[in-house]
């Protein structure tokens, strides 16, 4: 059988309540008769002396048979409920008016018989002849000729009255009562158990939704509690089903992002090989160009031409090789296959080492290269190459970037336990339109090439692995990149770096 949760706990809580009202019903009807016994015997108690008194007359030696047939019959049509017997010491029977063949027992054990006749608590039982195993309350008194007067309290007679009103009257009023406890349960239990399972069933509706891949639409389904203001409370409700509810949507909500990311990403991949491959046909076309030309015309060609044109294929050569190794090196820090090993080392030699290789290239354009270093500045802790290929790059787009005649500048300054290094320029700047994605990866989106270029996203890579990020400063004159280094708790020596100036 499919059943809900709901369904199959109702099922079993009517089961249960069912057996519980039976053995209610069982132990109200028991503890009834119990009591009904206990009265019965403890009123009738002095019965049999009352006979033994009075109707055997205690002064006769002897007592006729005939005679105490026709007084127990006597008293059985006064009383019929009643069922009188005499017995002897040993508890035989000796006399009785019972119907023939009524009689099953011919002995009474005789423990019951003196137990009552001590005052033992009440109700007690005892043999019943006309059974070969019922029990009854009963009277009791011995007798000055010897042996015992036993009255059964209930026989016979009353058996079959108590049955047909049992059957008519506690019967029906047991059965009815019992009917309306269990409906009123039942009613009560499928309540609660609506109550309690809604809850579950809200999260499996959204575990459906999001299995069909509507995790999105989860805030706008209509949901109760879908919200995220209710996603704060749930928790403090200290409900299981509403903590598993909220950690589910948690789940959904980073899934969904992880997904949307991804799915970004590959996008992101798809369109930046297919610009890669854009900025790869143009230095390659024009290199198989030049070289084609110099194979085939080398005997028309003067030697200041076929030194240009090998002139030309060198650069176009170093151009692809320049992105091909920008590319590999770009994927090892995606892939984590690049970790950083921090080291301490002085901040201000480095910045000198990396403007000392670019002071050829400023003053072929005619730059003007500065360095702002305070008299007095910690050593930093980080990648010693990474960071200077941070620099490389930093200082290699500003001076590519600048026009003839502008300035490049590096300062170093010290903030609250770090060292911040800004590369400055006096270029045409940042448009305005790429500067959300100036460190994502270039390609073309809607017809306008998107991001900063592989060097920066480079620069952006081996910073976060350091522990910093490159951001751009708004307001300046020309690109203004700036990132932040720890401080190694030390400082180092004091050192100033001369102005690296070439005119022309």
């Amino acid at each position: 059988m499919n059943l809900s949760l709901t369904q199959r706990l109702s099922a079993v809580f009517a089961a249960l309540l069912l057996a519980c009202c039976g053995a209610s019903a069982w132990l109200q009807v028991r503890a009834n008769a119990m009591h009904e016994k206990e009265v019965v015997q403890d009123i009738s108690r002095g019965l049999a002396a009352y006979i033994a008194r009075n109707a055997l007359l205690e002064d006769q030696s002897a007592i006729a048979p005939q005679a105490l047939r026709q007084l127990f019959g006597q008293l059985m049509v006064v009383n019929p409920s009643v069922e009188v017997y005499l017995l002897d010491d040993q508890g035989r029977i000796r006399g009785h008016d019972a119907p023939a063949g009524h009689l099953v027992r011919d002995h009474v054990n005789l423990a019951p018989v003196k137990k009552l006749i001590d005052g033992g608590a009440l109700p007690i039982f005892g043999d019943d002849p006309r059974s070969d195993s019922g029990r009854k309350v009963f009277s009791a008194a011995p007798l000055r000729q010897g042996g015992y007067i036993y009255v059964v309290l209930q026989g016979e007679a009353h058996d079959k009255l108590a049955a047909l009103a049992s059957r008519d009257a506690v019967m029906r009023t047991t059965l009815w009562s019992m009917a309306l406890v269990a409906a009123l349960g039942l009613v009560a239990g499928l309540v609660a158990f609506g109550l309690i399972t809604r809850p579950l069933r809200r999260l499996t509706l959204e575990i459906r939704q999001f299995d069909s891949g509507d995790a999105g639409d989860l805030r706008r389904s209509g949901i109760p509690g879908a919200g995220a203001a209710d996603r704060i409370q749930e928790p403090m409700q200290r409900d299981e089903i509403a903590a598993l509810r909220t950690a589910f949507r948690q789940m959904a909500d980073r899934i969904e992002t992880q997904w949307r990311a991804l799915k970004q990403q590959d996008q992101e991949r798809r369109e930046m090989v297919a610009n890669i491959s854009h900025d790869l046909r143009t230095p390659l076309t024009s290199l198989h160009g030049y070289l084609e030309t110099l194979s085939l015309k080398a005997d028309k060609l003067s030697a200041e031409e076929r030194q240009r044109y090998l002139a030309i294929a060198l650069a176009q050569s170093a151009k692809v090789g320049g992105l091909a190794q920008s590319l590999f090196e770009l994927a090892r820090l995606e892939h984590g296959m690049v970790q950083a090993m921090p080291e301490t080392f002085s901040i201000v030699d480095l910045t000198q080492d990396v403007l000392e290789k670019f002071a050829l290239p400023a003053e072929a354009k005619h730059l003007q290269l500065r360095a702002g270093v305070p008299p007095v500045l910690p050593a930093v802790t980080a990648d010693l190459g990474m960071i200077e290929r941070v620099l490389t790059n930093l200082l290699d787009n500003a001076i590519r970037h600048t026009p003839v005649g502008g300035t490049v500048e590096v300062d170093l300054t010290s903030q609250n336990g770090s060292v911040a290094v800004t590369v400055s320029d006096t270029g045409p700047g940042i448009p305005p339109a790429l500067r959300e994605s100036l460190f994502q990866r270039p390609f073309p989106s809607g017809g306008a090439h998107r991001g900063g270029g592989l060097g920066l996203l480079i620069v952006q890579r081996m910073l976060q692995l350091n522990g910093s990020q490159a951001r751009l400063v708004e307001g300046q004159v020309g690109t203004t990149l700036r990132f932040v280094l720890p401080v190694a708790g030390r400082e180092s020596r004091p050192a100033a770096i001369a102005d690296a100036a070439a005119t022309r």
